[in-house]
C-alpha cells in the first residue's frame, strides 16, 4: 500500500471505528458499573420484593397475584414469590432450580459476546423470609447491536476523508507530473498551484528552482554557441597565418600575426575562466570586509598608465569611507572591467569620471566616459556575454565582449546591481552594492 491517498482514507476510517467502539464500550461499562450494588436498579428490586411480601401478608394470594399480574403487564416476564425453602407461595411449585441459575448483580458487559437472552433475578425481602424471582428478557445488548446507528457517521466521515485525501494528494500529483516533465527536458514546465499552505510553498520553491535551472541552461547553451563562434574566427586566422609562415618569404610578419592570434585566444580563455569563477558557487566566495574607497583608488592608480596611453585621464571623486562585505578579487575584477571599458572608448584629451558615494545602505560606484555612447535599444544587452555594439571597433580594441558580463555576474553575487545609461555624451555605468552592517 504505497498510495498516500489510500493511507489517509484508511487511517481516518480506522480512527473513527476505534472512536465509536471505544465510546460504546466505555459508556456501557460505566452504566453497568453504576447499576451494580445499591444503585437505583438494586433499590427498585428490593422495593418490589418488599411490596410483594406486604401484599401477600395483607391480602393473601389474590392480592399478590394481582400485584404480579399488573407488574407483568407493564414489564413482560415471570414474577414469583417464594418462601425461605424456595417454594412458590401461590401454587407451591419448587423454584430452587431457578434460584440456582439466578444473577445476583448485572454481569460484566462484553461487546464481543452475544446477549444471553433470558436472565433470572432473585431478590430477598428485607426480613429474609421471602424472595422475589424475576424471569424475563435480558436488558443487556451487545455493542454490535448498536453499530447500525453509527454507520451513517462512518459513511459521512469516509466521504469527508475522501475529499480530504483528494485535497492533500492532488498538489503532490501535480508536483510529480511537473517534476517528470522537467526531468524529461521541458524546462518551461511550472507547477500551477495557487495555494498559500505548505504545498503552495513547495510549488513556489519548485518554480523558483526551475526558473534558475532554465536560466542557467539557456545561458550555458548561449555561452557555448558564442564561445564556438568566437573561437572559430581566430583559429581560422591562426591556421591561415601558419600556412602563410610556411610559404611566405616574410616569415617575421607571419610570426607576428600568429603571435597576435595566440594572444587573442589566450585573452579569450582567460576571460572565460573569469566568467566560470563568477558563475561559481556563492558559498565558496572568500568574504571579507573591504574598504571600497581604497579599492577604487588602487584601481585608479593601476589604470593610469593605460589611460595615458590612450590619451585620456582619470578623475576620482571619493570623499566618504565605505565598508562593504565581499570577495575582494571578484569585486576588483568587476570594477576594473567597467573602468577599462570606459577607458577603451573615451576620446583623446577627455576624462573618465569615477564617483564613489553612499546612499542609505547602498554603496554606488559611477564610471562615466565622454565617448559616443551606445544606441538606446542596446542598453539592456550590454551585459550579455560576447555582445558588441560595434563588432569591428571592439575587435580593434582587443575586447571579446566578456568584460561587462563578468562584472554583472560578480556584482549580482554580492546582491548588487549593475546598470548602464547614456549620459549625453558618453556612457555611464553604475554599480550598487550593499554596505556592511557595521559600515560607516
Amino acid at each position: 500500500m504505497r498510495s498516500v491517498y489510500v493511507k489517509i482514507v484508511i487511517w481516518l476510517a480506522a480512527s473513527l471505528v476505534t472512536f465509536i467502539a471505544g465510546t460504546v464500550v466505555t459508556t456501557s461499562f460505566v452504566y453497568r458499573a453504576n447499576t451494580a450494588g445499591r444503585s437505583f436498579f438494586a433499590r427498585e428490586m428490593q422495593l418490589q420484593a418488599d411490596e410483594a411480601v406486604a401484599r401477600f401478608k395483607s391480602g393473601g394470594a389474590p392480592a399478590l397475584e394481582e400485584f404480579l399480574q399488573r407488574w407483568n403487564t407493564s414489564i413482560p416476564g415471570e414474577y414469583m414469590l417464594v418462601d425461605r425453602r424456595g417454594f412458590d407461595v401461590l401454587n407451591g411449585s419448587d423454584r430452587n432450580n431457578l434460584i440456582r441459575q439466578r444473577l445476583t448483580r448485572p454481569r460484566f458487559f462484553s461487546p464481543f459476546l452475544p446477549p444471553r437472552g433470558n436472565e433470572i433475578w432473585v431478590w430477598p425481602s428485607t426480613d429474609s423470609n421471602y424472595s422475589l424471582i424475576v424471569h424475563g428478557e435480558s436488558g443487556h445488548h451487545s455493542a454490535w447491536n448498536a453499530l447500525p446507528y453509527y454507520l451513517w457517521i462512518v459513511a459521512a466521515t469516509t466521504v469527508f476523508s475522501y475529499f480530504l485525501a483528494l485535497y492533500l494528494v492532488s498538489p503532490l500529483r501535480k508536483l510529480k507530473q511537473s517534476a517528470e516533465q522537467f526531468g524529461q527536458g521541458d524546462f518551461s514546465t511550472r507547477v500551477n498551484l495557487r495555494r498559500r499552505d505548505e504545498f503552495g510553498k513547495v510549488a513556489q520553491a519548485f518554480n523558483e528552482m526551475a526558473d534558475r535551472i532554465e536560466t542557467l541552461m539557456t545561458a550555458e547553451r548561449r555561452l557555448l554557441q558564442d564561445v564556438s563562434h568566437e573561437l572559430r574566427s581566430p583559429l581560422a586566422r591562426l591556421e591561415f597565418a601558419v600556412e602563410l609562415a610556411r610559404t611566405s618569404p616574410n616569415r617575421e610578419a607571419a610570426m607576428d600575426r600568429i603571435k597576435k592570434e595566440v594572444n587573442r585566444l589566450s585573452s579569450l580563455v582567460g576571460e572565460l575562466l573569469q566568467v566560470t569563477r563568477a558563475e561559481g558557487d556563492p558559498a565558496s566566495q572568500n568574504l571579507e570586509e573591504i574598504s571600497l574607497d581604497h579599492l577604487v583608488r588602487d584601481l585608479i592608480d593601476d589604470s593610469t598608465v593605460e589611460s595615458e596611453a590612450r590619451g585620456c585621464h582619470l578623475e576620482l571623486d571619493c570623499s566618504t569611507p565605505i565598508q562593504i562585505l565581499g570577495d575582494r578579487e571578484l569585486l576588483r575584477r568587476a570594477v576594473e572591467n567597467v573602468l577599462r571599458n570606459a577607458i577603451r572608448f573615451a576620446p583623446e584629451s577627455s576624462a573618465v569620471c569615477v564617483n564613489v558615494s553612499r546612499h542609505d545602505d547602498r554603496a554606488v560606484i559611477s564610471v562615466r566616459d565622454f565617448g559616443p555612447g551606445v544606441p538606446p535599444e542596446t542598453l539592456p544587452m550590454l551585459f550579455r556575454p560576447f555582445f558588441r555594439v560595434d563588432s569591428d571597433r571592439n575587435r580593434a580594441s582587443g575586447g571579446v565582449g566578456l568584460g561587462l558580463a563578468i562584472a554583472k555576474r560578480a556584482i549580482s553575487l554580492h546582491q548588487g546591481e549593475l546598470r548602464a545609461r547614456n549620459a549625453g555624451p558618453g556612457l555611464e555605468v553604475q554599480i550598487e552594492i550593499p554596505v556592511a552592517s557595521n559600515g560607516h
